[in-house]
């Protein structure tokens, strides 16, 4: 049984942690607030810059001049999984989840003999990976510096797998990441980017005609596009973090009071104990004189 001083040391220790907790549980909820704006008005760009793709790539359809990004390179063997986690932990199972969705995808493809590469970007995904699937590591982004996520980030990472693509590294291109709903309610979500599935047609792409051409305005925009679903995916991403960590910290918050509550139960009741196990004893010393 714990003597006084140690329970007295743990209530201690868990009322600083108790500090802690809460602390980081309010700088998620600020941080939130502005993440979850910025997914919000990134939403509608990108799905208006998906209609025009999609309508032009409709007019394109499977024509000799369609962008290689759209006809992909006519194979389906070599898969780039593009795994976009935290950088830092004590979001609950934010990474996780992303993770089990990836080893899934992973285990699909393998099992049907295609070849596996994983370009990581956050270093949580990257450790909870190395241990099964740290042979198909490719490549890693560090994401440690960058302290508010920018379309510029997107652009870096959409070059790196562009880079790759030219280079013939691999077919198919997906990004696996948290799409934010609730603070409490994370999508897990895998998107093919390469070759681009922009979606259904608006249907009034005839009412339009395009100079220079409708192969040579989708060549330019397709890159635009990839990069604008990886930016959105980042700030999807940066806002599901900020809500996992939220209710993270404060189930650890409510954990924590719990906890001192139990303890200083115990350490009263061993108090108590103590002071009628000495009166005890003097009572019985008095009596034997």
């Amino acid at each position: 049984m714990p003597s006084l001083k140690d329970l007295k040391n743990r209530i201690g220790s868990v009322k600083n942690t108790r500090k802690i907790t809460k602390a980081m549980q309010m700088v998620a909820a600020a941080k939130l607030r502005r993440a979850q704006e910025a997914a919000e008005a990134a939403r509608p760009y990108a799905d208006r810059m998906n209609a025009v793709i999609a309508g032009l790539a409709a007019s394109v359809g499977g024509s000799d001049g369609a962008p290689r990004l759209l006809a992909g390179t006519g194979a389906d063997k070599v898969h780039l999984l593009v795994v976009m986690t935290s950088e830092r932990g004590l979001c609950g199972g934010f990474n996780t989840t992303i993770v089990r969705l990836v080893r899934a995808k992973a285990a699909e493809l393998l099992a049907a003999g295609k070849t596996v590469k994983i370009l990581t970007v956050g270093k949580k995904g990257r450790e909870q990976l190395r241990r099964d699937l740290g042979e198909y590591f490719v490549g890693h982004v560090d994401m440690a510096e960058v302290k508010r996520v920018g379309y510029a980030n997107a652009q870096d990472i959409a070059r790196e797998i562009f880079a790759r693509f030219e280079a013939g590294e691999f077919d198919v291109a997906t990004i696996f990441f948290n799409r934010f709903q609730s603070v409490i309610s994370q999508i897990p979500t895998a998107q093919q980017i390469i070759p681009a599935q922009p979606g259904e047609a608006a249907g009034a792409t005839a009412l339009y005609d395009y100079e220079p051409s409708e192969e040579a305005i989708l060549a330019d925009l397709l890159p635009r596009g990839v990069a604008t679903q990886i930016f959105t995916a980042l700030l999807e991403n940066g806002a599901s973090e900020q809500g996992a960590r939220m209710s993270a910290m404060d189930n650890a918050t409510r954990n924590a009071g719990d906890m001192i509550n139990r303890l200083t139960i115990q350490y009263n009741r061993s108090r108590q104990a103590a002071i009628t196990k000495e009166l005890i004893e003097i009572i019985s010393g008095a009596e034997a004189l």
